[in-house]
């Protein structure tokens, strides 16, 4: 079995969790090509035998997100899942973030979530950070090709992006919600495409493993 295949994450389910399970009901080598957090949805690109030999070339492939976002709070994580941090009562006007978006385009310097599978001195930014160690995460140089505000209803916004590999979309709206002042943190995430790979391509995963 020498395949790629793609997949619809469901929500609460790691990408590696997504790994082992397709490696055990198939009995064959497999690999992913980028990870999913937890909270997030979308498109997974899986592959299996001899086709995961080419899972760097799918790595650095652009990516597109509909992403859910809430004003007013930052956490450890960037997203709903984490501890609440601060919080803020002001409130931001759909003008105040479009002006903000404007400044989210092309090459920017991004600094990686300190919970994220980024490796710091081998080991990974997640597994320091829960132990409560302070990680210092370089920035790095990433693009953003689009941005868009899709829904705004304060404190709720939903925007799509399409952006470079090596992203982080937790860290982008920490960082939409630093220049308004008040925090932001995500609260859904949808991975909608992978270089030429759409969601609507995507499989269930229940369907993959024969479970419907």
């Amino acid at each position: 079995m020498d395949k790629m295949l793609l997949v619809d994450k469901p929500k609460g389910i790691t990408s590696s969790r997504v790994v082992e399970q397709i490696k055990r009901r198939f009995n064959v080598k497999v690999g992913h090509t980028g990870t999913l957090d937890p909270l997030a949805t979308g498109l997974l690109v899986i592959l299996t035998g001899k086709r995961t030999k080419n899972a760097s070339l799918f790595l650095k492939l652009d990516k597109a997100y509909e992403v859910k976002a809430v004003l007013g709070i930052k956490t450890d994580t960037f997203d709903s899942e984490g501890k609440v941090l601060w919080q803020s009562k002001n409130e931001v006007t759909r003008e105040e973030l479009e002006e903000v978006l404007k400044e989210f385009h092309g090459e920017i310097w991004q600094t990686p979530p300190p919970f994220s599978a980024k490796k710091i001195g081998g080991r990974k930014a997640y597994q320091l950070a829960r132990k409560g160690v302070s990680v210092n995460m370089p920035p790095k140089k990433v693009s953003i090709y689009s941005l868009e505000l899709k829904e705004f209803q304060f404190p709720y916004f939903v925007f799509t992006c399409e952006v470079s590999s090596g992203f982080y979309i937790r860290s982008l709206t920490h960082d939409i919600g630093e220049k308004l002042g008040v925090g932001a943190t995500v609260v859904e995430v949808r991975r909608t495409r992978v270089g030429p790979y759409h969601v609507e391509q995507a499989e269930k995963l229940e369907e993959i493993l024969g479970y419907h």
